[in-house]
């Protein structure tokens, strides 16, 4: 009997750890502070491309050719990730996001500040805005730009160095610049995206 009440309480535990999960892509695009919210996916500083998958609520190996993604060239200069209850296009894909910061472990929920869009066009020709963010918190940003006069006229090698890396960032010819937009551009775009 006992070994059957044990079997059952780990059962209903197992059930109910797996339904308090987190849905990352369900969480406000905005925190009660009304800063924009990012989940991030690929640390800084790694070469194996992480995603989140909605349907489990887990993050995973991004898969290419049914082999886990691997960036060839210069692992991640930054965090790579998502802006919840966004989607983009068919996929079910949230907005990208680049946020300037040391290395942050995947899943973590950082408030960001958008400084730019990179805009990249997919090689099957699919628009593809990235935005680019630093940390709400001035302590965890690694550049001072909050707007993107600021990043431009102080940063261009930043600038240069992004555009660069997600145009080469695993095989040639995969993304093409199409170019760099400010703030506002990017606020449009986390609201065209928002899931109503």
């Amino acid at each position: 009997m006992n070994t059957y009440r044990y079997t059952l309480f780990l059962l209903l535990l197992t059930l109910c750890l797996y339904s308090c999960q987190t849905d990352y892509a369900a969480l406000p695009t905005y925190s009660g502070a009304r800063q924009l919210q990012a989940v991030v996916e690929t640390p800084a500083g790694s070469s194996h491309t992480m995603k989140y998958n909605p349907q489990l609520k887990e993050f995973e190996n991004d898969k290419e050719a049914g082999k886990d993604r691997v960036i060839n060239s210069l692992p991640y200069p930054g965090n790579y990730g998502f802006i919840p209850s966004t989607e983009v296009g068919s996929n079910g894909r949230g907005l990208s996001t680049f946020i300037i910061a040391d290395r942050t472990e995947t899943g973590t929920v950082m408030e960001v500040i958008p400084i730019a869009t990179l805009m990249l066009e997919k090689a099957n020709g699919d628009l593809y805005p990235v935005i680019i963010s630093v940390p709400s918190r001035p302590s965890e940003r690694l550049i001072t730009a909050t707007d993107y006069a600021s990043l431009s006229k102080e940063y261009t090698s930043v600038k240069s160095i992004l555009q660069q890396w997600f145009v080469s960032d695993a095989k040639p010819s995969r993304h093409k610049f199409i170019s760099w937009k400010d703030e506002q551009f990017a606020e449009k775009e986390i609201q065209r995206w928002m899931k109503l």
